[in-house]
């Protein structure tokens, strides 16, 4: 196991190890880019680099919260046109020279997914598989005049870089399509436009430098008591982090010289937009049939209450209701002035609920649909199905398949009967290997459901269920029954609810990288 404080956390961008929502971090923009001259190119990501935010802990550490957070990530166009040297672009995965679009059958980015309905930044007619954007900046933080200053920052060093061009053709509200930057943020209750609770768990691993109470839910499983930390143990650093072993001990592949990759990974981004509209027709139409209603067939969607309960231990209403008010009441009293230590503690016991939890006591989907999406995205132990000893250990089959999610919300619902409008999700994915990890996961378990033998079924949620000839999505969803009173209930013709709207796979490098590229002096021999 890697002690805590091996990794090299200053020369690792920041947006790998943390997820800022933790930190207050509620609003975001993402800028992008592209090179039309390598000098210049290489000069403007000099002047950014000293804004880079890095891993290095923000507590316990000596170093303050900052304000905003920036980091910077690269597609391989736009490695190419900083002109980093082709033997090291050769030593890039197929998957990530090839870029998003040409990956659309993997993906499930075809009929309402397709390159043609994205964002026009997205777009360029007259070569749709060229990578029009080269760089991206995220910039995070906690209130919107921090980001407008930090975002002129920016503005000032591209004004001294004509060779770099701001692009713009995001859409956002009222049908503008040419936004400067993608903003991003959460709101107050920290629900995203489907009504559920986001950003309750990340995967937690080996020297990542956060709390060791994260790694309850945020591990991996041991087969020992998930309420327990001994339930769990951290991931290999090398799943999120190239130059270090994965869980099969072995290296992702990264290209060279050495120094180059490591302490990078990659990022997939993509701006999803929610059909609120459909999501919550489906909700009244199936909750007329559905025997526990219109709530409850949500929570059996995502595999959580809406409030952010998990099936597994609140599978009814009034438990999940009960604990979300005592999760409240918990956390207003260890916020407040006169907090004691039981009080802080009390509310983290109660917090953890929310990710302290597997499959175990559930091998029948009788509380949580095997179909649903969180149990899909993680399925922790749940592919034994039951089977105690089948793999050298509970979550053989979803250790090495686990993604960091990153990004926020976007846009504002006006009008929930409807689809239309600019509002979704902006989801990044970090993960050391694009295939084995993000587009197993989007192929095998999002657009296909034979690993949960629910043979074509596809992720209710975030599947791509197209529209048959009757103007319906295709989709099917099967909710167990619990083998007493409750017969299994089945979902058909289910619609697309989440469709894509533009994204591509970036590098994000270390701190070492980032200058090597700046100063040109990659060397791939």
């Amino acid at each position: 196991m890697i002690p805590q404080s091996a990794l090299e956390l200053q020369d690792i961008q920041g947006n790998i190890v943390k997820a800022y929502g933790r930190y207050g971090f509620p609003r975001a923009r993402y800028v992008f880019y592209r090179v039309d001259d390598a000098r210049k190119g290489r000069k403007f990501v000099e002047n950014v680099a000293p804004l880079v935010t890095t891993s290095v802990p923000w507590s316990g550490a000596g170093v303050d919260i900052p304000d905003v957070a920036v980091n910077i990530a690269f597609t391989y166009e736009g490695l190419w046109h900083l002109d980093v040297p082709e033997e090291t672009l050769h030593g890039f995965p197929d998957e990530f020279s090839m870029g998003m679009k040409a990956r659309r059958d993997i993906l499930g980015d075809i009929g309402p997914n397709h390159y043609t309905r994205w964002d026009p930044i997205w777009t360029d007619k007259a070569h749709p598989f060229r990578q029009h954007v080269h760089i991206l900046i995220g910039i995070n933080g906690k209130e919107e005049d921090q980001l407008e200053a930090m975002y002129q920052r920016i503005c000032c060093i591209l004004g001294e870089s004509d060779g770099v061009e701001l692009l713009t053709g995001h859409r956002g509200p009222g049908g503008a399509e040419d936004l400067a930057y993608q903003p991003a943020i959460a709101a107050d209750s920290d629900k995203e436009h489907f009504g559920y609770s986001d950003g309750i768990s990340s995967p937690y691993f080996e020297g990542c430098g956060e709390s060791p109470r994260y790694i309850l839910g945020g591990g991996k499983p041991t087969g020992q008591d998930p309420t327990k930390p001994e339930g769990w143990a951290p991931l290999a650093a090398g799943e999120f982090i190239l130059g270090q072993p994965d869980e099969s001990g072995a290296y992702s592949e990264a290209p060279g010289p050495p120094l180059f990759a490591r302490n990078g990974t990659y990022m997939v981004y993509r701006k999803l937009h929610q059909n609120v509209g459909t999501f919550n027709a489906l909700l009244a139409e199936e909750g007329r049939k559905y025997s526990g209603g219109p709530e409850e067939f949500a929570a059996k969607l995502s595999g959580r209450w809406r409030n952010g309960a998990p099936l597994p231990l609140y599978p009814t209403g009034a438990e999940a209701d009960k604990f979300a008010s005592e999760l409240v009441a918990a956390e207003a009293k260890a916020r407040s002035a006169s907090a004691t230590k039981q009080d802080k503690d009390e509310f983290e016991r109660l917090r953890l609920k929310l990710t302290a939890y597997d499959y175990t006591d559930d091998n029948d989907g009788a509380k949580c649909p095997f179909g649903a999406h969180t149990r899909r995205m993680n399925p922790r132990s749940a592919l034994e199905f039951g089977v105690k000893g089948a793999f050298d250990s509970p979550g053989a089959l979803s250790n090495r398949r686990r993604i960091l999610r990153r990004g926020l919300p976007y846009g504002h619902v006006s009008d929930p009967t409807r689809d239309d409008g600019d509002h979704g999700v902006v989801m990044m994915i970090l993960n050391a290997d694009l295939s084995r990890q993000f587009e197993f996961v989007q192929q095998q378990w999002t657009n296909y459901g034979n690993d949960f033998r629910l043979g074509n079924d596809q992720d209710p949620l975030l599947g791509n269920h197209g529209i048959n000839v009757n103007g319906r999505g295709t989709g099917r969803m099967l909710i167990e029954g619990d083998g007493k009173t409750r017969v299994p209930y089945f979902c058909g013709g289910m619609p697309t609810l989440v469709e894509t709207r533009g994204g591509d796979y970036f590098f994000i490098p270390s701190m070492t990288c980032l200058r090597m590229i700046a100063m040109g002096v990659v060397d791939p021999t």
